[in-house]
């Protein structure tokens, strides 16, 4: 079992940053991918960016490519999701999600743990 828990969401004007952090309870974090998602109001939760166990590997929608940065420190069991240049679209919902198959990331359903979530506001 995998537990996780999100926090670092807050309100923020457009152009600003802001740093996710994802807490990940139980001792096989390491052998999990880690991703983050995203859900908007009135919108269907959507992929953001995953990272691979030890962190070699990564990817992003082509959305916050250049802007959202995915890391993760498996000495913590946590992973982070640095998020610069704000855009007031970025608004969501941000949930962190543990896969096992890497190369299933896109499939939201493929994901075995999920966390609460936490909010993001960007403001114009």
């Amino acid at each position: 079992q995998v537990q996780l828990v999100e926090s670092g969401g807050g309100l923020v004007q457009a152009g600003g940053s802001l740093r996710l952090s994802c807490a990940a309870s139980g001792r096989t974090f390491s052998s999990y991918s880690m991703g983050w998602f995203r859900q908007a109001p009135g919108k269907e939760r959507e992929f953001t960016a995953i990272i691979s166990p030890y962190g070699g590997n990564t990817y992003y929608t082509d959305s916050v490519k250049g802007r959202f940065t995915i890391s993760r420190d498996n000495a913590k069991n946590t992973v982070y999701l640095q998020m610069n240049s704000l855009k007031p679209e970025d608004t969501a919902v941000y949930y962190c999600a543990a896969i096992y198959r890497y190369s299933a990331y896109r499939i939201r359903d493929e994901y075995d743990y999920w966390g609460q979530g936490t909010q993001v506001t960007v403001s114009s």
